[in-house]
Parts: structure tokens; sequence; C-alpha cells
């Protein structure tokens, strides 16, 4: 009698799926990094993000000419330490990605759900309202959305945040809509199960592989918008050190001090691509469709 092999887990099976894709196996790798870096910063940075050393303005990197020891990456225009601020800046965008996606995935997640289950008339207002919100360029309304509130922070995690919102909504609405066409759904309403538990114990739970992997790109275009206002001088405010104010404090020194553009610009590019790496794993993972076995 040949033994039986037991199935895998659904964890076991999932990370067999991710791990096919090596491009999304090394963008996880450095998402975690940030994300150790981001979480230790206090312990990992050197200095404080704000302190500054008045004998040490503009240094360049530790390996080039006239450059310290103590300063691995260089000082920028006030004398603080680059590497401690792009470590502390890292807290910062992940916190503005994470923050952004979290209140998208929410009320998106409801607005979908109101737009599958509440009728004509409450459909056709949200998608109206979420179309308007697409008619406009994302970081056109943005910029306007802070004009209004004014530069912060918070109010810079709210307009990204309203920014990326439609993608949510239409993305639950398509999937609910389809799941209620569905054999599983007819029979749950025959038993007798009410609109709330059916729409979020029944419908929702199949809905959420493309939602999950819409989370997880949708940090990395928050992190890219925030970076932008920042940059724009709209976004989080100095001394904070957030990666797109680095950029705008920099800028007037792009040909005598290239490096203090190009460090706080290539923590951007590689924590945006590593994050679409891992959406693209997830995305395959999660997806049958996708997967090569």
């Amino acid at each position: 009698m040949l033994p039986t092999v037991a199935p895998p887990s659904p964890l076991a099976a999932f990370w067999a799926a991710f791990k096919e894709n090596r491009g999304a196996v090394i963008g996880l790798a450095v998402v975690l990094l940030v994300v150790l870096l981001a979480l230790g910063a206090d312990v990992i940075a050197p200095y404080s993000p704000t302190e500054q050393f008045r004998d040490a303005v503009r240094l360049p990197p530790a390996w080039a000419e006239g450059g310290r020891a103590g300063f691995w990456l260089g000082t920028d225009s006030l004398g603080r330490d680059q590497l401690s601020r792009l470590i502390h800046g890292a807290r910062i965008s992940l916190f503005i990605g994470l923050t952004v996606m979290g209140a998208s995935f929410v009320v998106g997640v409801a607005l979908g759900l109101a737009c599958a289950s509440l009728g004509t008339a409450v459909d056709v207002a949200i998608t109206r309202l979420m179309d308007l919100i697409m008619a406009v360029p994302s970081l056109v309304l943005a910029i306007l959305v802070v004009a209004v509130l004014g530069p912060s922070l918070t109010n810079t995690i709210v307009a990204v945040s309203l920014v990326t919102l439609p993608r949510y909504v239409r993305l639950l609405r398509a999937s609910a809509l389809a799941e209620l066409q569905k054999d599983y759904v007819t029979a749950a309403r025959v038993a007798g199960v009410g609109r709330w538990r059916l729409m979020t114990r029944t419908v929702l739970p199949n809905c959420l592989a493309p939602l999950i992997v819409q989370a997880a790109l949708g940090v990395s275009d928050a992190i890219l918008e925030a970076a932008a206002l920042g940059f724009l001088g709209l976004g989080a405010q100095p001394p904070t050190a957030e990666w797109g104010t680095m950029l705008a404090d920099a800028r007037e020194f792009i040909r005598s001090d290239p490096w203090l553009v190009t460090l706080p610009g290539l923590a951007i590019l590689v924590t945006v691509v590593s994050i679409n790496l891992m959406g693209d794993g997830l995305r395959d993972a999660l997806d049958p469709k996708m997967r090569k076995t």
C-alpha cells in the first residue's frame, strides 16, 4: 500500500508559487530590509536626522575625495548626516504608503460593497463620483487637495488616499458584481442569508485576491505621490526627513553636489521597484491562471 502524501498547506502552496518568480523574492527581500531599517531607525542611524554639524556642510560620501569616515553618505547643505536622514526617511515614506493603502482599502471596500448591494441609485452616484476623481490627473488632484487643506504630513495622506480610492472601489465593485451571479450566492440567498452577511461573509472573501495585489502596488504609488508632493513643498515639511523633501532641499546643488539628489532618488527608486516586483509575485501566486505549475 502506497503511503498517502498530505497536500501542502495553503501557506506552503502560496510560498511555492510566489518563489517561482525570482524578481518577486528579491523585491520581498529588499522590502523587508527597508522595513527593518524603518523600524530600527532610532538604533541603526548613526545620528539624529535633524542634528547639524556646522563644520561638515555638504561633505561628499566617505569614499569620495573630501569625505569623512564619520559620514558614510556625506552631509546635506545644513550639515545633517545623509545616511541618518535616508534611514529615517524610510520610516516616513513607509508610514505614508501603508497609511494611505489602509485608508483607501477600508473606504474602497465599503463603497465597493455599497455599489454592488444597495441598488442602482447608490451604484450610479458612487461610480460617477469615482469617475470624476479619476478624470483629474492624480498629482494635480493631490496638489489641489493639499493647497486647500494646507501642506503637512497628515494632509498629504488625506490627499493621496483620495487619489488612490477609485482603484479599490472599481475593482471591488466589478469583482462583487461577478460573484453575485454565481450559484453559491444564489444558494445563500435561498437559505435566507441577510444582505450584510451575504456581502461581508460570502462575497467579500472571494474578492480579496485582486484587492491584496492592488494594495501591495498601492503602497508604491502612495510613496511616489507623497515624494512628488514633498518635492513641490506641499508634503512633509522641513526638518522632517522625507525622501521627496530631501530631493527638494538638494535640487539647487544638483550640479555642484550631485550625491545630494542621487541618494534620496535611488532610495525612492529601489523601494518602489521592489514593492512592484513583490506585487507581481503576489499576483502570480494568488491567481491560479498565472502560475507556472
